[in-house]
């Protein structure tokens, strides 16, 4: 695995103070709305958490926009190396503990998804982690299980390389399924639970994969 450059670090800490400023502060500006009593502390804590998450989002957002991840490899020093290395920065100080929880429902992680960019179609939700949401797809009618991991990014002793994962509409994620990086799964497929589907595999519309490597089992009617 690849050092992450100073460079990197200076760039998010000057990100994460930003952050911390905005949410802390409008926070603080909040206190003076409210009426004196002993819960308006706890009211403002409350507060600058959420706040901080909301302006993390739209930070988060941002940099997206300025230095979007690209599919492909990653060679060192180069402007998507900065980009990757920025992007797991956020994911493992601010938004690692926000996904991997259990505590939120998945309809308010659903929208955690979608701030973070990931495209996910109607009536579509997952219990599981999406490890890099701006890189993964998901049709409409689907669900991830509890904790499946679907990620689109490998990391091979020196190697860096993005690849988005494609999945169809209908499609059922077993618990503790793992979808690695550049996975297509078609309509109506099926991972079965405990399942490792690996990189770059490609399954066909009504498909049930499942085993450890995931191999086609059976073809629905």
């Amino acid at each position: 695995m690849r050092k992450i450059g100073t460079q990197e670090i200076v760039v998010f800490l000057c990100l994460l103070a930003l952050i911390l400023l905005l949410g802390v502060g409008s926070a603080v500006l909040l206190l003076g709305l409210l009426p004196p009593g002993e819960f308006r502390a706890v009211a403002v804590v409350c507060a600058a958490v959420l706040l901080v998450y909301l302006f993390a989002f739209a930070v988060y957002r941002l940099c997206l926009r300025v230095l979007p991840l690209r599919a492909g490899a990653a060679a060192p020093g180069s402007r998507e190396e900065f980009a990757a290395n920025l992007n797991i920065l956020f994911y493992l100080l601010l938004f690692n503990s926000l996904i991997r929880t259990h505590f939120l429902p998945l309809p308010l992680l659903r929208l955690v998804y979608l701030a973070l960019g990931a495209r996910l179609g109607s009536n579509t939700y997952s219990a599981g982690a999406l490890l890099d949401p701006p890189l993964t797809t998901i049709g409409s009618d689907s669900i991830v299980g509890h904790d499946a991991v679907i990620f689109a990014h490998v990391i091979e002793g020196d190697r860096l390389e993005l690849r988005p994962v494609m999945i169809g509409n209908r499609v059922t994620i077993g618990a503790h399924a793992v979808i690695m990086a550049g996975a297509r799964i078609g309509d109506g497929a099926i991972i079965s639970v405990g399942a490792v589907l690996t990189k770059d595999s490609v399954v066909g519309a009504g498909e049930v994969w499942g085993g450890i490597p995931a191999r086609l089992l059976r073809k629905q009617a």
